[in-house]
């Protein structure tokens, strides 16, 4: 956005410091970025310190009155470019911010002269990496409990969808782009396509329970036919919507599909046979399986899935659509489910 000027820092400005331009971001990550520019030969051995203005961008629907989470100024010793910001805020993934630069020389008296501001560079922050999305698959780990038994992957619907499935996608039931439920800085919300499944049982009977958020109708399908030895187990999410239950997505991918190949390169694969979530064995020539009783699943897989493959019924329980996850937004204060980057 050239000739947008950022706010004046209110510091003695003289004419003889270089105003930074052509400003590059960089090497962006979640919560850092690398950030140089070019400037004017003159005067440039006087520069000390770099000023630089970082902004969350504005977003028409924020609270004008909520206080700003990123402090907006920081003072840094002039140092080779590009130089790496990191730590210096609690920067957030996936997130628009405007930022600015001028330069500075530190006087005798502790007082800076400054150059004017540079034009202000918009950019976004990153998602999650496999190392922060490890390090909540490690927090994940710590609540999950034991594992119960259970045999059927089930997703509820209304009748209109299936009816729809049926007459216009040839009985299967395709992958849609996820939410953006969960964490903020989810590689997958946006991105993945797939179709969600629970497989939560009910402890007293082993089943899935009757009730349901998504609707009255329910397509049932045995383990095996989604979650097999030719099918890949990534971690996706954790998250928790101000409840004191928790929710881990998975993600179920046959072997060298294009999801995946999208989930090999973001997410962190778990072994099936041997982790706290989700896990398929054998014993005794059979498959079994089992799932976490502590925290409720939600899991996706990639491909279509035909409705050939199970059954549809109507439930016997209620709609409840107060347990619905739909884009659902992340407590950003849960110690269990948060990981000190980002939000």
């Amino acid at each position: 956005m050239e000739g947008n000027k950022s706010q004046d820092s209110g510091i003695g400005e003289m004419e003889e410091l270089p105003v930074p331009h052509n400003i590059k971001i960089s090497n962006i990550t979640c919560d850092s970025f690398k950030i140089s520019w070019e400037m004017d030969a003159k005067s440039k051995d006087r520069i000390t310190h770099y000023f630089i203005d970082l902004n969350k961008k504005e977003n028409k629907n924020s609270n004008k009155f909520k206080h700003k989470d990123v402090p907006t100024k920081l003072v840094a010793k002039a140092v080779p470019l590009p130089m790496t910001v990191r730590g210096h805020w609690f920067l957030s993934p996936r997130t628009e911010y405007t930022v600015a630069v001028q330069t500075a020389s530190k006087q005798v008296d502790g007082d800076y002269v400054v150059s004017e501001w540079s034009e202000i560079i918009e950019f976004c922050t990153a998602d999650y990496s496999k190392v922060h999305l490890t390090q909540l698959l490690e927090k994940a780990e710590v609540i999950a409990g034991r594992m119960l038994k259970f045999s059927v992957f089930y997703r509820n619907q209304h009748k209109e969808y299936f009816d729809y499935i049926r007459e216009h996608h040839g009985n299967a039931m395709q992958p849609s782009i996820k939410d953006n439920s969960g964490s903020h800085g989810s590689p997958i919300s946006g991105k993945l396509e797939g179709i969600f499944f629970s497989c939560s049982t009910e402890f007293n009977t082993g089943k899935p329970p009757q009730d349901s958020p998504y609707g009255r109708y329910r397509f049932e399908v045995a383990a095996e036919k989604l979650f097999n030895p030719n099918t890949n187990l990534y971690f996706g999410d954790f998250y928790c919507m101000y409840t004191a239950y928790h929710y881990v997505i998975l993600v179920i991918a046959p072997v060298g599909s294009p999801g995946d190949d999208f989930c090999k390169q973001r997410l962190p694969q778990l072994n099936s046979k041997d982790n706290k979530f989700l896990t398929c064995t054998e014993e005794d020539g059979m498959l079994v399986y089992h799932h976490a009783q502590d925290v409720i699943l939600e899991v996706i897989y990639t491909d279509p899935v035909d409705l050939s493959l199970g059954t549809v019924a109507e439930i016997t329980g209620h709609q409840l659509m107060s347990l619905s996850t739909a884009n659902a937004k992340k407590d950003p204060s849960c110690k269990t489910c948060n990981i000190s980057v980002g939000r």
